[in-house]
């Protein structure tokens, strides 16, 4: 029996591995047995404001190759564009300049996913500046990705946008005004976060998959507790995974599941060894169950003709 019969691809995050050099971390993944990663640009894998971008790219697009990984790129790096402020400048800024450096960073994504041909890029709106209304700030977002999207468009790569707790979009429901807002771009997806549908969405992670389905382009995974934003190993958590995988395999999404767990850095390789038997067993749990009389129901290792 394969270790995963459902047809979901999992992968592990980058920033999950922050003190492994990029070509061991994409080694341990392929060890370990995952589809594909989810990386993030950072200082320390491949670094999108360092010289010789394309080349390195390069190298990365046959490693990957090499190891049969997939890969979706991911814009979350905490400090790549100001050493002092935790995901600055955002989209949000209220300096134009600082929301064009955030835009370039997200157009440089744009080129490096092409070129990994990675199933979509990552981004997120950032937190309401101080002394911005929502309007003023829902309009700069939508100005500032404007050109990002036509780029995706141009890439053939969809940009795919988390809604985050504590940001201006936060829930699903942030995320279908602003498709609304650009009209409805083409290139325009969906990045879910599944313990952020624990955390803080009306309805159940399931139901959260059900509702996204048409707009899902990268999905992360991690355990959550409700009403708290903390990224937590599988079983430390609320959730119940097996019907969510369920959900997540019934909607016929094909790019990767990414487990997210970037403030376990510290013990990366252990997390990243353990979290994909979970995912084996949970999606092998939310398989459906055989036909009765099917010489496949009758249970492993029973004596049962």
């Amino acid at each position: 029996m394969s270790p995963n019969p459902s047809p979901l691809r999992f992968g592990y995050g980058t920033n999950g591995l922050a003190d492994l050099r990029l070509d061991d971390a994409l080694a341990l993944l392929a060890d370990l047995g995952y589809d594909g990663v989810g990386l993030t640009l950072d200082h320390m894998h491949l670094d999108p404001l360092a010289p010789d971008l394309a080349a390195r790219t390069r190298r990365v697009a046959h490693r990957l190759d090499e190891l049969g990984l997939g890969v979706t790129v991911e814009t979350g790096a905490r400090y790549v564009l100001d050493p002092r402020r935790k995901h600055g400048p955002s989209l949000l800024d209220p300096d134009p300049d600082d929301r064009a450096r955030r835009a370039d960073l997200l157009l440089r994504a744009v080129r490096v996913a092409a070129d990994l041909g990675a199933h979509a890029v990552h981004c997120f709106s950032g937190i309401l500046p101080d002394g911005t209304d929502e309007d003023t700030a829902w309009k700069r977002l939508a100005e500032t990705l404007t050109p990002v999207l036509d780029a995706a468009a141009t890439a053939g790569v969809p940009l795919a946008v988390e809604p985050e707790p504590g940001h201006l979009l936060a829930t699903l429901t942030d995320f279908h005004h602003l498709r609304r807002t650009l009209g409805d771009p083409e290139p325009l997806g969906l990045t879910l976060d599944l313990g952020h549908c624990q955390c803080l969405e009306p309805l159940p992670p399931a139901d959260c998959v059900r509702e996204a389905a048409p707009w899902l382009r990268h999905v992360q995974i991690e355990d959550m507790r409700r009403g708290i934003h903390e990224h937590l190993p599988f079983g430390d958590g609320e959730i119940d995974f097996p019907p969510l995988l369920a959900a997540l395999a019934a909607t016929g999404y094909q790019g990767l599941t990414v487990v997210e767990l970037p403030r376990h850095s510290h013990a990366g390789p252990h997390f990243a060894a353990r979290s994909l038997p979970f995912l084996h067993r949970a999606a092998r749990q939310s398989a459906p169950l055989p036909a009765h009389g099917d010489p496949s129901a009758t249970p492993e290792g029973s004596s049962t003709p």
